[in-house]
């Protein structure tokens, strides 16, 4: 298991540094001068030369490179032109509510999708025509998801906020971790705690919806599968309730390609954060890039794109740790 772990770590540097070289390789060939936009519009061509330099741009691409893979390691990842601030910097205040973000749509769609998927596989009556709404479901893009809650939630019933992290008269606490609800805690404001909940609940669900269908749907079919194996038979023989044979002999066997798909739906959820985000007007990394398109701000449109990236990519090889450590016979293969 140990050696399996080293083994995933080991892959997940290379694929960082392969993911580096073509972030650098995009902002060299990109038609833009970035040297002439921090500059100004009416810089002369002398500042332009100085703001160059001070970028680095003047040096060799072989230096350029080296300078930008250790700037990356070290956290240096330039500056933004929308901001005029390190992109570091604007990452590590965005960062914290799209993980408050992210951690509440994968809540979503780990509950939901877990009991979805048992309700499906456990073979009640009515279990086919769930199939048909988790596929139905599954369909609808986010964005028109989350206008259609904004709509009926916020416009008509009234139940839920506008969007944002915390209400503007809340005056939340700035605290250590950057995440509302976490300071709140830490804070003991109880007040700005629940206001964070019913600010996270609504773009939470519209983030994991889809996903948790998908993997109820997925998990639906695997429990099918593994139900008709011999132990599963042996198991009812023994008079077992369904229940018990459901949850301690049939569900940690289906768990492998549910595990799978868990982790490429994280990584959907990290890639469609940004519309979340701007539809909830939610102050996090999807918000930051969107800004940073409409400016053409390179150096941070690479900051986010590395950070989705290693997200990506850690969050993948946790899902194939855990996938070992679910199934015995993974486990086996991997001490091998």
């Amino acid at each position: 298991m140990l050696r399996f772990a080293v083994h995933r770590a080991l892959a997940m540097i290379g694929i960082l540094w392969a993911l580096l070289t073509v972030v650098f390789v995009l902002r060299t060939v990109i038609p833009s001068n970035p040297a002439r936009t921090m500059a100004g519009p009416g810089a002369t061509p002398a500042l332009i030369a100085l703001e160059r330099a001070r970028l680095g741009l003047d040096k060799p691409l072989a230096v350029q490179y080296a300078n930008y893979l250790t700037g990356a390691v070290r956290g240096d990842l330039g500056t933004s032109v929308y901001t005029r601030h390190p992109v570091s910097q604007d990452l590590a205040h965005a960062i914290p509510a799209s993980v408050e973000l992210l951690a509440g749509g994968v809540a979503v769609m780990i509950v939901l999708g877990l009991a979805l998927g048992l309700l499906g596989g456990s073979a009640v009556r009515g279990s086919g025509a769930l199939r048909v709404v988790m596929v139905g479901g599954a369909s609808v893009p986010t964005f028109l998801l989350g206008l259609l809650g904004l709509l009926l939630l916020y416009g008509k019933l009234h139940i839920a906020p506008p969007g944002g992290e915390v209400s503007g008269t809340m005056g939340a606490p700035t605290g250590p971790t950057g995440i509302v609800i976490l300071d709140g805690l830490l804070a003991g404001r109880l007040d700005v705690v629940t206001d964070g909940l019913w600010h996270l609940v609504l773009p939470a669900l519209v983030l994991g919806l889809g996903p948790a269908l998908i993997v109820g749907r997925t998990l639906q079919s695997s429990l099918r599968t593994v139900s008709g194996q011999d132990y599963i038979r042996t198991a009812r023989a023994k008079a077992l309730s369904r229940r018990a044979v459901l949850l301690r002999h049939a569900l940690r066997n289906a768990l492998n390609a549910p595990l799978s798909l868990t982790g490429l739906e994280i990584a959907g959820m990290l890639a469609g954060i940004a519309v979340v985000e701007d539809v909830f007007s939610w102050p996090g990394l999807g918000l930051y890039t969107v800004h940073a398109i409409t400016t053409s701000d390179f150096a941070a449109i690479a900051g986010v794109t590395l950070v989705i990236g290693a997200g990506y990519v850690i969050m993948n090889a946790i899902i194939d740790v855990a996938q070992v450590a679910a199934d015995p016979r993974l486990h086996r293969r991997a001490l091998a």
